[in-house]
């Protein structure tokens, strides 16, 4: 089974690799990106090592386009953002810990709104660190 996680931000905000890895040490977590993570190319499986240990998620970028057709109440918190950064990821704790600390830099640095689509919830970057550290704890 996967789960989905969204973040929308503005398509010139969008972190290259080393200033998304500077946002998610700047939060005290040890993740790195697969040196292949490029913006807007990426897509599919993307690995990652999560304190040392092997990991990763799925990723995808797009338009908002797309979220806002299967749930039209998100236009009025995306404002401008126009791109929507996709994650999926498996049950396994550590695929959860990595996509919750992507999009906790993700909103705290580039001002992303944070949508789980299978509960239609809405994440605060202190929400999404909270959960990440709550996730690791089962690493």
């Amino acid at each position: 089974m996967s789960l989905t996680q969204s973040a929308f931000v503005e398509r010139a905000r969008v972190p290259d690799r080393a200033k998304l890895e500077a946002s998610i040490r700047a939060l005290g977590f040890q993740l790195t990106l697969d040196e292949s993570y490029e913006p807007f190319e990426s897509s599919g499986f993307l690995p990652c090592l999560l304190n040392g240990v092997q990991s990763g998620f799925e990723i995808d970028f797009g338009s908002t386009d797309d979220a806002l057709e299967d749930f039209p109440h998100l236009k009025e918190r995306l404002g401008a953002r126009d791109c929507e950064m996709t994650f999926r990821f498996g049950t396994a704790t550590g695929e959860c810990a990595c996509v919750l600390i992507v999009c906790a830099a993700l909103a705290t640095d580039c001002d992303a709104v944070v949508h789980y689509d299978a509960d239609d919830l809405f994440y605060s970057a202190p929400e999404l660190i909270n959960e990440a550290n709550s996730a690791l704890k089962g690493v």
